[in-house]
C-alpha cells in the first residue's frame, strides 16, 4: 500500500457504530495502561490484559503503578462507568473483543543492541490462539522493521481456521508526563498495512481525534514500523548535536543557551530539543536508537548505523562530562565530599528512572567516594529500588544542606524556580552545576553561587 495522508474519514462511513467495538489491550505498562484508559474514555468497552497479577490488581483497584499526570483520575472514572476492567485471563478477554492492541515492552536484549521481541511475539500468539471471531490485531509496540510481516505469519499459523484476522501496525507517539493528552489528542495517527475494511475499523476507533483534526497517515507495514524509531532517532540526533556544539562553546568561550535560542528562531530548526546538557535517557530513546542501529547494520544501511553510533556516544559522553565538572568543582576529588543531587527521573513529570542520566551521574560520584544525597519529587521510591546504595532526601533543602557541590540533573519546575539566595545559606560551599541548562544563571551568581553549566561560562 502506498503512503498517503488524509484528515477525512470516507472509509468510516461503512464502519459499524464505534461504540459497538470491544477492545483488548495487551500489556499494562506506560503505553498499555494509558491506552486502555484512553480507549475507555473514548467510550469503548475495554479489557486490559497482563501476565503480571500485581499490575492487574493495582489497576483494577484504581491505582496507577507509576506516576503519570491525569491518568489516575481517568482510570478511576472509567472503572466506575464499567467500561474498563483488567484481567490476567487472556482467553476470556480475547473471546469477547473485536480489536486487540499489542502494547507490551520491547526492551533491549541483554547481549546486544537488538530489541527483545519475546513479549510482542507471546502476546500476538496468545491473542491469535484464543480468537473466536473475526478480529483486528493492532501492534503499537515499538519494533524493528520487518517484525510485523513475521507476526502476520505467526497469526496465520496460530489463529483458528475460518476466521478473518488482520494484523496492522499503529505506532504510539506518547510522551511520558504527557501521555494522556498524546493518546486522546494525537498529533498524527499512522496506520500500516490495513485493508479498506480494517482501515474503517481503526477510523471508528479513532473517530474522536480524527474529528478534532488529527491527521491520518495510511502506509505499508515497514513504513509504519519505522516512523516511531525514526522520530526518536531524529530527536536524539538533535539533542546530541547541540551537546556537541556545547563542547565547542566551552572551548571558544561562547554561551550555548543563547546560541540555541538564536538557532531556534529558524523555523526549519525550531527550539525544542536544543537544550544542551546531560542528554537523553529513559525507556525509549536509548534502546530505540540502538535497536535501529542494530537493524540498520543487518540491512546493510551502514551510514545510518554509523550516525546513530555517534549520537549514542555523544549522549553517553555528556554523563562523563558532568562527573568531570563535579570533580573539578571539588578540587579534583569527591572523596568524602557531600554532593547534593536534584533529580533522579530521566525527565520531569515522570517517576521513570530507566537509563536515567541523573542516577548514572549520582552513582558514578558515589563510586568515587562522594556522600551523595538525591532528591526527586516523584522518583524517589523508584530510584531507591534501582540504586539502593545512594542516599536520598525528602526535600530540596535536605539535598542542599552542607553540600560541597550541588548538581541539578532533572529540570523539575521546583528546582528551576528555587530561591538560590536561601539555598546558598544551606550549602557548605555554594557551587552549582546546572546540567540541564534551565537555571537562571544570573540569579544564582548574584546569590553567591559559583555557577557552571554545560556550554556556558563558569563564574
Amino acid at each position: 500500500m502506498s503512503t498517503q495522508r488524509s484528515t477525512t474519514t470516507p472509509a468510516a462511513d461503512a464502519a459499524t457504530t464505534p461504540r459497538d467495538l470491544r477492545i483488548t489491550v495487551f500489556g499494562t505498562g506506560y503505553l498499555g495502561a494509558t491506552h486502555a484508559v484512553a480507549m475507555a474514555e473514548l467510550g469503548f468497552d475495554v479489557v486490559g490484559v497482563d501476565v503480571d497479577a500485581s499490575k492487574v490488581e493495582a489497576l483494577a483497584a484504581g491505582k496507577v503503578p507509576f506516576f503519570e499526570p491525569g491518568l489516575p483520575e481517568l482510570l478511576e472514572k472509567n472503572l466506575q462507568t464499567g467500561r474498563l476492567r483488567f484481567t490476567t485471563d487472556a482467553a476470556s478477554a480475547v473471546a469477547g473483543a473485536d480489536v486487540h492492541f499489542v502494547c507490551v515492552g520491547t526492551p533491549q536484549q541483554r547481549t546486544s543492541h537488538a530489541a527483545n521481541l519475546a513479549y510482542v511475539e507471546d502476546a500476538t500468539r496468545v491473542i491469535a490462539q484464543h480468537l473466536t471471531k473475526d478480529a483486528v490485531i493492532v501492534g503499537k509496540s515499538t519494533v524493528p522493521v520487518g517484525t510485523a510481516a513475521r507476526l502476520r505469519d505467526l497469526v496465520a499459523e496460530t489463529a483458528p481456521a475460518g476466521l478473518d484476522v488482520e494484523l496492522v501496525w499503529n505506532p504510539e507517539f506518547l510522551r511520558e508526563g504527557k501521555a494522556v493528552g498524546d493518546t486522546l489528542h494525537p498529533d498524527r495517527i499512522v496506520i500500516g498495512g490495513a485493508s479498506p475494511q480494517t482501515e474503517a475499523v481503526l477510523r471508528a476507533v479513532y473517530a474522536s481525534p480524527i474529528a478534532e483534526g488529527s491527521p491520518v497517515v495510511l502506509t505499508d507495514l515497514p513504513t509504519a514500523e519505522l516512523v516511531k524509531v525514526s522520530a526518536n532517532a531524529f530527536l536524539a540526533t538533535k539533542i546530541s548535536f547541540i551537546n556537541a556544539i556545547a563542547g565547542v562553546c566551552e572551548a571558544a568561550g561562547a554561551d550555548v543557551t543563547v546560541l540555541a535560542d538564536a538557532l531556534g528562531h529558524d523555523v526549519r530548526i525550531g527550539r525544542q530539543f536544543l537544550d544542551a546538557g546531560l542528554g537523553f535517557g529513559g525507556g525509549c530513546l536509548p534502546k530505540d536508537i540502538r535497536a535501529l542501529m542494530h537493524r540498520a547494520n543487518e540491512l546493510g544501511a551502514y551510514r545510518a548505523a554509523g550516525l546513530l553510533q555517534q549520537v549514542d556516544e555523544i549522549n553517553m559522553g555528556q554523563r562523563e562530562r558532568v562527573v568531570d565538572l563535579a570533580l573539578e568543582a571539588c578540587g579534583g576529588s569527591v572523596l568524602n565530599k557531600r554532593v547534593g543531587v536534584l533529580g533522579a527521573a530521566f525527565k520531569p513529570l515522570t517517576d521513570d528512572v530507566r537509563d536515567s542520566p541523573a542516577l548514572n551521574v549520582a552513582a558514578a560520584l558515589h563510586l568515587r567516594g562522594a556522600q551523595v544525597t538525591v532528591f526527586d519529587p516523584e522518583a524517589g521510591d523508584t530510584a531507591r529500588r534501582a540504586f539502593p546504595t545512594l542516599g536520598y532526601g525528602t526535600s530540596v533543602d535536605e539535598a542542599v544542606e552542607d553540600c560541597d557541590v550541588l548538581l541539578v540533573l532533572t529540570e523539575w519546575d521546583q528546582f528551576v524556580g528555587a530561591d538560590p539566595q536561601r539555598l546558598a545559606g544551606l550549602a557548605r560551599s555554594p557551587r552549582v552545576i546546572d546540567a540541564r541548562g534551565k537555571l537562571p544563571a544570573a540569579d544564582w551568581r548574584a546569590a553567591g553561587w559559583h555557577f557552571t553549566g554545560l556550554g556556558r561560562l563558569a563564574a
